[in-house]
């Protein structure tokens, strides 16, 4: 026998703000905009659909485990968490609350719109404003930098070194 979650899909959605990105733990998964869907199966049952930032992320590993922990916890007795990769995921899925977030805890937001198409015909690197004092006075260090999904930049001007977000 089965027992009713009375639990909306609305109530859902705001409970996934407490997963968070092992990567950059200031963020949540809805912060990312990686939760594509959120669907109740039966009276006990949920599925959530989420896109990885990028083919093959090592934190949807670790994101999967939390949602199902998180919904479990909330009395589901089947969680299916799916993952989908198309449509791809893009920096315009993050919110804004997110992007601050980035920027608060030292990590440079993707830019809104990628101002270079092609690096090696246009510039050196797109221009990327400090996390530490708002300069665009910075260079690209690295393509890559803590992890797959930043690049490491230098500020010219107060030369701290900072991660950013990469615009895919």
């Amino acid at each position: 026998m089965s027992s009713v979650i009375n639990i909306s899909v609305a109530a859902i959605w705001s409970l996934l703000e407490q997963v968070t990105d092992p990567e950059v733990p200031v963020l949540s998964v809805i912060d990312l905009g990686i939760v594509r869907d959120v669907q109740l199966r039966g009276d006990d049952g949920v599925e959530v659909t989420i896109t990885p930032t990028y083919s093959g992320c090592p934190a949807m590993d670790v994101i999967s485990m939390q949602i199902r922990m998180l919904l479990l916890e909330q009395g589901f007795k089947e969680v299916v968490v799916k993952q989908v990769l198309s449509p791809a995921w893009t920096t315009g899925w993050m919110s804004e609350a997110g992007r601050q977030k980035l920027l608060a805890y030292g990590i440079a937001p993707p830019n809104q719109v990628q101002q270079v198409c092609r690096q090696e015909l246009f510039a050196p690197h797109e221009a990327v404003a400090c996390p530490q004092c708002g300069s665009y006075h910075t260079r690209l260090v690295s393509e890559f930098g803590s992890t797959a999904c930043k690049s490491l930049y230098q500020c010219n001007d107060c030369h701290e070194p900072f991660d950013y977000f990469k615009c895919h």
